[in-house]
């Protein structure tokens, strides 16, 4: 068995959730939260390591709630996301910043804890379990090319919206199963059974990046480069804008310096952005229970 690491983002501040740390709310019949559940399906497809991505203020949460027992059955490390980890240089001029960096500065932080093929989750996100399996099936093989091969596990845009409130999701566009764009679209509101976002209807059957990347050591130097590059061209009054992992990938698609392939899963996607979504996730749970997808108590 080859080392893969899973790496859960959970240093979101959560603010749509309306207070509390949504990525600690109990959705199992036990107190299960839904790390629980998608730490189950890695190390069910073969991981074997787990790095979470926390804010050094949570730690104590997240280690006393999930990380103590985690750490007896897969090898657990934390990497810490704040607003100043960040090259020296560009310190003084993001004093006034009060939240991290986005989803690129997110993978950076683990630059020096991972040094095999790891996939990104986040960890308000239910994926399923063919979702690890397909990405661990695809990170631990021998790839032919000239330039760094990605992957991405894809999601039909109308099973991730929620009834209660905008989403963000990054909009794909494929051809033979290749990434070919992804577009970063905000505040996607399902409403009358469509998907409106600006005014604009999107597809509902199109394929959208929930965040779930396969990726390998070799991109720690290119967000390292590509985020200096951002801080550069950001003004210091700026302090919002956020590194993001699809703007990034996207980017580096039209640059050619890797390649993205995009695995489907047929699993269901649920999560929480707003708090009203939790009562959808827990009966999700309980009808995954009820067919044997996973035990009563995990």
């Amino acid at each position: 068995m080859k080392d893969v690491t899973l790496v859960v983002m959970a240093a979101g501040i959560g603010s749509r959730f309306g207070g509390g740390i949504k990525q600690l709310e109990p959705m199992g019949p036990n107190g299960e939260i839904i790390m629980d559940y998608s730490i189950y399906d890695a190390i069910n497809a073969g991981f074997n390591k787990v790095v979470f991505v926390i804010r050094k203020d949570l730690e104590k949460d997240f280690d006393e709630i999930i990380g103590q027992r985690i750490k007896k059955k897969v090898h657990v490390e934390y990497a810490f996301q704040e607003t100043d980890n960040i090259p020296e240089k560009y310190k003084d001029n993001f004093k006034e910043r009060s939240k991290p960096w986005g989803t690129g500065q997110a993978i950076l932080v683990c630059k020096d804890l991972i040094h095999e093929p790891f996939l990104v989750i986040n960890a308000d996100d239910y994926y399923g379990c063919e979702a690890y399996k397909v990405a661990y099936d695809y990170l631990t093989q021998e790839h032919q090319s000239s330039i760094l091969p990605l992957c991405m596990v894809g999601f039909v845009l109308k099973n991730t919206l929620s009834e209660n409130g905008g989403v963000t999701r990054g909009i794909c566009q494929e051809n033979n199963h290749k990434l070919v764009d992804i577009t970063e679209t905000h505040n996607i509101e399902y409403i009358g059974g469509k998907a409106i976002s600006e005014d604009k209807e999107l597809d509902l059957d199109a394929v959208v990046s929930m965040n779930m990347w396969g990726l390998y050591p070799q991109l720690f130097e290119l967000l390292e480069n590509g985020f200096d590059e951002f801080l550069h061209q950001l003004d210091s009054l700026d302090i919002k804008s956020e590194y993001l992992l699809p703007t990034i990938i996207d980017d580096l698609l039209k640059r050619n310096e890797v390649s993205v392939e995009v695995l489907k899963s047929n699993d269901s996607w649920f999560g929480v952005t707003y708090k009203e979504d939790k009562e959808n996730v827990k009966e999700n749970i309980r009808i995954l229970i009820e067919k044997g997808v996973y035990p009563y108590k995990l």
